[in-house]
């Protein structure tokens, strides 16, 4: 069949690299992709929202299924528009409606579902600009640390942890009265605080059935030891060694079931991937968040690990035949570190040569930030630039081959941290 990816990150990168092996797949495009995807695919310079334009290409190319790989068209409503035209009826997406794409899309509205459901998850209350003073006395009554969170899409910059009652009640105002996020922080949902490790589970659904993929957990911070800003995410390891057994099985009984269970209670439309993040407290699962889509860059640490044909998998996905469905993972770990310009996640330079790819043996590379310039030679083109992955026996072995390869490729100010999954080393499967 023809395959359309959606998106130019790591994550579709990843994705298109495993949807290429199936015999299932034609001929695979991603729109627009970057210099990586361009190896496994076609890339077509359409936009990721220019639904009208993605529509034309589709049919043009006989698209019968179509991978989203990023949250915004989501919440945009790309599956809306493809199942609203009747000369698209023939394509399946993979990727959940606009009102399934709301887990994401508003963090109060996943909050409001978490607790319809009875799903484990911090206590929260949400304010808007006309709540501010009431906002500020509930902060009176927690205890810090207290999490502040915009209710938008914030690319994954929306949620302050305050040390202090008075840096939450700062930033709260700034995030409602100043419009620190923009249009993302019309609300804000605070939340208490929740005390753990974090990790996150992912699951691909047809809106009735569904099969779990490996968990994964990421790195968040720009500097060694979790320190510094928020980032999209520095690196990933998987499996998690801390999340395993009993763990997992009360990740499913408590979170997955009734996560499932309520997008159907609420008919929605939501065929594709639930990306759970979770706090682990004390050997229970608590969420934090759902996306209504992979991470980044932990596609990159799991979907390795899957040994399965996904593409056959995904199809039956969009196709509502997820029922008896099982994926085989294999028992290696897997790990990402991901290799970012210097000054993100601040200014970062663009345009800079990236070279020694072709040294990296022992470990996959996977681009995000990066394009061709009109020489044809890959440069920089993103704050995160590349992912390099690899798979070993266990986290000291695969890291080994991970940092080897990483000191391979070679482009100005290049930056990576040091210490991905040092901290679970401690841990035993």
């Amino acid at each position: 069949m023809n395959i359309l990816v959606i998106g130019s990150g790591g994550r579709e990168h990843t994705l298109s690299w495993k949807i290429s092996q199936s015999p299932l797949c034609e001929q695979l495009y991603v729109a627009p992709g970057n210099a990586g995807t361009s190896a496994v695919a076609q890339n077509v310079n359409i936009g990721v929202t220019d639904f009208e334009a993605l529509g034309t290409f589709a049919l043009d190319k006989n698209i019968e299924m179509i991978v989203v790989g990023p949250e915004a068209p989501l919440v945009s409503g790309i599956r809306d528009f493809f199942l609203s035209d009747e000369k698209y009826s023939s394509i399946k997406i993979v990727g959940p409606d606009k009102a399934g794409a709301e887990l994401e899309g508003s963090k109060d509205f996943a909050k409001e579902f978490m607790e319809q459901y009875q799903i484990p998850t911090a206590q929260y209350r949400t304010f808007t600009r006309e709540t501010v003073e009431e906002g500020l006395g509930y902060l009176d009554a927690l205890t810090a640390p207290v999490v502040l969170k915009a209710d938008g899409l914030a690319a994954g910059k929306g949620v302050i942890i305050a040390e202090s009652i008075e840096e939450a009640k700062s930033s709260f105002k700034e995030m409602l009265l100043e419009a620190k996020f923009g249009e993302a922080s019309a609300k804000v949902v605070i939340e208490e605080f929740l005390e753990g490790i974090e990790l996150s589970v992912f699951v691909l659904t047809d809106g009735k059935d569904y099969v779990i993929l490996p968990e994964a957990k990421d790195y968040k911070r720009i500097g060694e030891g979790d320190t510094g800003l928020n980032t999209g995410g520095m690196g990933a390891v998987s499996p998690v060694p801390f999340a395993q057994g009993d763990f997992l099985k009360k990740v499913e009984e408590k979170i997955v079931k009734p996560t499932i269970a309520g997008l159907q209670d609420r008919e929605m439309d939501y065929v594709g991937f639930v990306f759970i993040g979770l706090m682990n407290i004390g050997g229970e699962p608590y969420v934090i968040e759902y996306n209504v889509r992979m991470g980044d860059p932990e596609t990159e640490a799991v979907i390795p690990r899957i040994q399965d044909d996904l593409t056959e998998v995904l199809w039956k996905a969009a196709n509502k035949e997820l029922a008896g469905t099982e994926l085989t993972f294999t028992d290696e770990t897997a790990a990402t570190v991901v290799m970012v310009a210097g000054g993100y996640p601040g200014d970062y330079a663009k345009g800079d040569a990236i070279s020694g790819i072709e040294k990296v043996s022992e470990s996959m590379v996977f681009h995000a930030g990066t394009a061709h310039s009109e020489s044809g030679e890959v440069v920089t083109n993103g704050g995160r630039v590349i992912a390099v992955t690899a798979l070993g026996k266990d986290i000291p072995e695969t890291l080994h081959k991970v940092y080897q390869s990483a000191e391979d490729i070679q482009w100005d100010k290049k930056y990576f941290r040091r210490d991905i999954g040092q901290d679970v080393l401690a841990y035993k499967i």
